[in-house]
């Protein structure tokens, strides 16, 4: 009776969820211990729409690689441009390409091909450059937005605050802070046993999904995410808001009106952009630990667009809105033609 059960609820399952259970049975499981590979599910509950699904992530993909590469581009060519506004944009394009394409071909090669097995290590990899260069890109935001803070504040004192050397030192710093707080997730994910479980519903991995699928406590994984989020991204997100909260206090003193309203616009186009950074990103986060009622495929989209929609809309708002860049983009096709 208990296998009639279960041929009966086998034969009620959607194709592409058949699929997911035979490739998991054939899967080799090396060790209890650590299994030899995973399957990334997708979203849960949209396995079906997979294929539409990828189209808009596709969309923005080739947005995003376009938009930051004429910035770099743009940026790297041009020697007028070498000023610390725009090396830092140069650093954010560069972290905002390494941050989608860390995800999205392998997004669509699952959504496309259903090419669901990612190796172990590779998905530890994939783990170590996700949460690595997205605390990498929050240490940018904050560096763009002290240099703002300084050129708005301290006009006189610009170029003497923001030399060459002292950008080469805050680079250098945004991307050791990101290795060196990201690698023990390496550490505290390699000690975990598996016990032969190696089904990860996401679409990419990432510490806390590779970390619930362990047969053992992992309070440390817990605690150690928690504590990064919250002193490292958080505080990150803390001195942003306070810069801009002294640079808009300086623009309230400017005499002109039309000057007011194009710093506010501006700043007020900046925060939109940092918001849709860190928003999705501490949802993601959160309800990891806290948010059981929340629909997986709500979580895993947000997620996903926490890594996709700011490499979108930063060559937007950090570059295309910036009169110099604008204009060379312009000069750029026009000469073209």
């Amino acid at each position: 009776m208990t296998f009639f059960h279960f041929l009966t609820t086998f034969r009620k399952r959607k194709p592409s969820v058949l699929c997911i259970i035979m490739l998991s049975a054939s899967v080799p499981n090396d060790t209890a211990f650590h299994p030899s590979t995973f399957i990334l599910l997708g979203i849960p509950g949209m396995q079906d729409q997979h294929v539409w699904v990828a189209i808009p992530f596709c969309s923005m993909y080739i947005l995003a690689l376009v938009g930051n590469s004429t910035i770099l581009y743009i940026i790297m060519t041009d020697r007028a441009l070498h000023e610390p506004m725009y090396l830092f944009l140069c650093l954010l394009s560069i972290t905002d390409l390494i941050l989608c394409s860390t995800t999205l071909p392998k997004m669509l090669t699952i959504f496309w091909f259903r090419s669901h097995i990612i190796s172990y290590h590779g998905c530890l990899t994939q783990m170590f450059f996700v949460h690595a260069v997205f605390s990498t890109e929050s240490a940018v935001l904050l560096a763009m937005a002290f240099d703002r803070y300084v050129a708005v504040c301290h006009p006189l004192h610009y170029t003497s605050i923001l030399n060459a050397m002292v950008i080469g030192k805050i680079s250098l710093a945004c991307v050791v802070r990101g290795l060196i707080f990201v690698f023990p997730f390496v550490i505290l994910i390699e000690r975990l046993p598996f016990c032969g479980h190696h089904i990860i519903p996401h679409t990419y991995c990432e510490h806390m999904g590779i970390a619930k699928l362990a047969c053992a406590s992992i309070k440390p994984n817990t605690i150690y995410g928690l504590t990064v989020a919250l002193s490292v991204t958080g505080m990150d997100l803390v001195l942003i808001a306070t810069s801009y909260g002294l640079i808009l206090r300086a623009v309230l003193c400017l005499p002109s009106k039309d000057a007011q309203f194009r710093a506010f616009s501006t700043c007020g186009a900046h925060i939109c952009v940092i918001l849709v950074f860190y928003i999705p990103a501490f949802f993601s986060f959160f309800v990891h630990r806290f948010g059981h009622q929340v629909p997986p495929r709500v979580h895993i989209i947000l997620a996903n667009l926490y890594l996709l929609v700011p490499p979108v809309l930063n060559p937007l708002v950090y570059g295309i809105n910036t009169k110099q860049i604008r204009l060379r983009i312009v000069s750029f096709f026009m000469w073209r033609r």
